[in-house]
């Protein structure tokens, strides 16, 4: 009787994991369901703070079959801090995301609060707090904290690049209830994010309040320079910091180019391992970066990185 009733609770434990993992794929974008190999393993909007925010969300897809921690790749959208949500820039980068989970690769995709609700450092705080909570239940989800690398696109690349290199600065403003955390970060891959915003300001009129980043800090970047400057990702650059992949459209007409060359600048100075590919014709995003010349650069520097 007794291993009657152990092999009914195994067998209904297994029937509730299949369950939870269809209803987390039915959750999913359409085109999600089409760019992860067969057998990912789904979790759909785990809340990774303890309130009922619809962006304190992150989604965490596992690799098939995996059989040791996978390292974790940290999914950031952009979307100009705020617009999209946690599937943000996924659509067109489907060969990318099918990718990481092929290699092993566990993937999370985090949500985080709009400029127009909650002003910086709103995002850094809540995108440390989902960081942490990863971290904090690693085990439960088999990863790997030693290799934590975080993917940003646009707005994603700001705060993928302000995360990774103020991880060893202590910045009290960028922590929920001024915490640091205790995770660290392995690579950053900066896809198009600004990097110096004092240089990152409406063209037509420097004061005005109206532009993405000036939304983001709530004033004009030169009415206040320092809040522009507790922003931007080269005020944190270290000889200590990890290694950072940089991406670029050549003709991007929304992020200037001149952002990523000034953060391999800072980079190069303090002798932190770096690489700046930019894409032949490419505006600001889309298809032209997910190519497979640029994936192959991608997995090869994570390969060094990790192999360091």
């Amino acid at each position: 009787m007794t291993l009657h009733r152990a092999l009914a609770f195994h067998i209904l434990t297994l029937l509730y994991l299949v369950s939870a993992t269809y209803d987390a794929y039915a959750q999913q974008p359409e085109f999600i369901k089409t760019a992860f190999p067969k057998g990912t393993i789904i979790h759909s909007n785990i809340r990774y703070a303890d309130d009922a925010s619809d962006k304190h969300l992150l989604d965490l897809y596992l690799p098939p079959q995996t059989t040791v921690p996978a390292a974790l790749l940290v999914w950031i959208h952009g979307g100009a801090w705020r617009e999209q949500d946690k599937y943000g820039d996924m659509s067109y980068m489907k060969n990318l995301l099918r990718t990481i989970l092929e290699k092993g690769y566990a993937l999370a995709s985090i949500d985080y609060r709009n400029s127009t609700t909650a002003k910086f450092p709103a995002q850094i705080q809540d995108c440390n707090r989902a960081l942490s909570f990863l971290a904090d239940h690693a085990g439960a989800y088999s990863l790997d904290t030693a290799k934590i690398v975080l993917i940003g696109f646009s707005a994603g690349g700001h705060i993928a690049s302000l995360l990774g290199l103020s991880n060893n600065n202590p910045v009290p403003e960028f922590y929920f209830n001024a915490q640091k955390p205790s995770f660290t970060i392995k690579a950053v891959l900066d896809f198009y994010g600004p990097s110096n915003f004092i240089m990152f300001y409406n063209s037509g009129d420097p004061k005005a309040s109206n532009d993405p980043v000036s939304v983001l800090l709530g004033a004009s970047p030169l009415k206040r320079p320092d809040l522009a400057t507790l922003a931007s990702p080269v005020t944190y650059v270290d000889r200590n910091d990890p290694p950072v992949f940089i991406v670029h459209g050549e003709n991007d007409t929304v992020v200037p180019i001149q952002q990523s060359i000034v953060l391999q600048s800072y980079l190069d100075l303090a002798h932190v391992k770096n690489e700046f590919t930019i894409v032949k014709g490419a505006p600001h995003f889309g298809e032209p970066f997910d190519n497979p010349e640029l994936r192959a650069k991608l997995f090869a520097f994570l390969a060094s990185c990790f192999n360091h």
